[in-house]
């Protein structure tokens, strides 16, 4: 009788438990620490979930309790997504789905069924809205909503996560009138919040239960190992997110690995220090994210000069440079590392000055983050590697944000826009990740995107300021080793190799053998976490035999 890998692995685990496992006959890839890429055939999996070996074609497999036949699979490390929101993607799948509306139009379609199949809920929550996506490219306002549902709470969160749109009920929830004055680093627009403003609004929002947290956090499991991605930057993890994750580790339902970033100075009276790694490296809070300006879609990104589409603005400045020094220091004070969220070139000028401040006053690897560096100032990229910084980016932004990048700047602005290449050259680390909810947080359209400078479709021909363009081993290192390393983890994920996880995936197509299009269309037939399988596809019969 024939059996599928999910099968007999699944079948022998559970007579050999504690037995060593032998993967052979796999189409293994992984990048090594120069960004090269490098083959292997197999691994051995010792009984504690770690690498014992790693094989190399012609040499001889050693013995093994289990032995599980890939037959040529591709076999690669789990991806790490550097920076993610784990408990927002949970609740962005639970609530109502605006990703992808093409109108205004859609928007309101799409509330109205929802309204109407949830009749019980005293508020409407929903995530994902992108105007720019809309021929009228105009934010949606509470008239707008109010047209839909007037009797009921509603708040639609912008895709970027910086922005949500109110319906007056909610508003009058809220204490909000036209009186209201926007705090410092916010805006206010017909119901529209921006940055600092969505606090008017949120804090009038029901607090999610904990079964609410516990339900979305096993939801965001479940779509990040379906997409091979075994480890998460976990940026602004609340203290009850926090208190879900823990929750999951002590029930042994953690199985995608977290490093946390906690939000903000506040956290700190929960969870005053770092922690060290809990349920079997599972989880750990590292470290604590601030935020310099707001998102580029809503104008909210601190620029240099103004806005090419709207000049009588430069953006949300967040904090005075003495501010912000405050807060950070209060947090590497407290042996934090910091992740600061910076998308303007205003704001990452700031945020680099900062570090350097800091790094001079706090020797040795603090490894000091920036969160996106989107646009920057060409001058300034060469000051990350003398002070430490590791930019963080997302691929996927540049292909999303592209023609909006455009409006926003002119063109004659647009070089230090998503510049991975000019990091690397300039001596300093990346980490890759999505920003999942924000972007979808399957890796593959991010690797095909660093690649290319292309979206999914192959467009801009030729690719988007293609001098920015990494090598196929680059990105890879980017979204493991980099993101591992960015997280203080490189000594426990990030490779496959003796000591570390077998944190392993395995995929349909071999990425050095297929266009950055068809890189992008990846899918992940199994996904493994510290040795045992925590997710698979379901079987089509097209996958050969395994095992013996």
């Amino acid at each position: 009788m024939r059996k599928t890998l999910v099968a007999l692995a699944a079948a022998l685990l559970a007579s050999n438990a504690g037995a060593t496992t032998l993967v052979i006959n796999a189409n293994g890839i992984q990048a090594d620490g120069q960004s090269q890429i490098r083959h292997f055939t197999g691994i051995l999996i010792g009984d504690d979930g770690k690498i014992v070996r790693v094989l190399r074609s012609g040499e001889t497999p050693p013995s093994a309790n289990l032995i599980i036949d890939a037959h040529g699979e591709t076999l690669l490390p789990g991806l790490i997504d550097a920076h993610g929101h784990v408990t927002d993607l949970g609740f962005s799948a639970l609530h109502l789905n605006l990703v992808g509306t093409s109108s205004l139009g859609d928007l309101k379609e799409r509330l109205r069924s929802y309204a109407a199949a949830h009749r019980d809920m005293p508020w409407l929550i929903g995530f994902g809205w992108n105007q720019e996506l809309w021929p009228e490219k105009r934010f949606p306002t509470a008239a707008d909503l109010d047209a839909v549902v007037p009797d009921r709470p509603v708040v639609l969160e912008r895709v970027d996560g910086h922005a949500v749109v109110a319906n007056s009920a909610a508003m009058r929830a809220a204490g909000v009138t036209t009186q209201t004055p926007a705090p410092a680093g916010g805006r206010i627009e017909n119901g529209l919040f921006v940055d600092n403003a969505r606090g008017l609004i949120d804090k009038s929002i029901p607090a999610p239960t904990q079964p609410d947290l516990d339900r979305a956090l096993a939801k965001a499991q479940e779509i990040l190992l379906g997409f091979g991605v075994t480890g998460v930057g976990s940026m602004s993890t609340s203290v009850a997110d926090w208190e879900a994750f823990r929750r999951a580790g002590e029930a042994g339902r953690l199985n995608v690995r977290l490093m946390s970033y906690l939000l903000g100075v506040e956290s700190m009276k929960a969870v005053p220090a770092p922690t060290g790694w809990m349920y079997g490296d599972r989880l750990r809070a590292v470290g604590i994210k601030f935020f310099a300006d707001g998102a580029l879609g809503s104008r909210g990104a601190w620029l240099k000069q103004p806005y090419a589409d709207r000049p009588d603005t430069r953006g949300l400045q967040f904090h005075s440079d003495a501010e912000i020094l405050a807060l950070a220091d209060q947090a590497a004070a407290a042996g934090f590392q910091t992740a600061t969220h910076a998308i303007g070139d205003a704001a990452n000028a700031q945020v680099i000055g900062t570090y350097e401040q800091l790094h001079r006053k706090y020797p040795g690897d603090r490894r000091w983050r920036i969160e996106h560096f989107q646009i920057v100032d060409p001058a300034d990229i060469h000051r990350l590697a003398p002070a430490g910084i590791i930019a963080s980016m997302q691929p996927t932004h540049q292909t999303s944000d592209r023609l909006m990048a455009q409006d926003r700047l002119g063109p004659n602005r647009l070089a230090g826009s998503y510049a991975w290449q000019s990091v690397l050259k300039s001596g300093a680390r990346l980490a890759f990740g999505t920003d999942f909810p924000v972007e979808s947080p399957n890796p593959f359209p991010g690797l095909s995107a660093a690649i290319s400078r292309q979206d999914v479709n192959g467009q801009p021909p030729g690719g988007w300021i293609p001098s920015e363009r990494l090598s196929l081993g680059e990105a890879f290192h980017a979204y493991t080793r980099g993101s591992a390393y960015a997280g203080f983890a490189e000594d426990r994920i990030g490779a496959l190799e003796p000591g570390k996880w077998a944190d392993f995936i395995l995929v349909d197509r071999d990425p050095t053998k297929v266009d950055p299009q068809q890189l992008a269309r990846t899918e992940v037939l199994e996904t493994w976490v510290g040795g045992k399988r925590v997710w698979s596809r379901p079987a089509s019969g097209s996958r050969p035999e395994r095992g013996r």
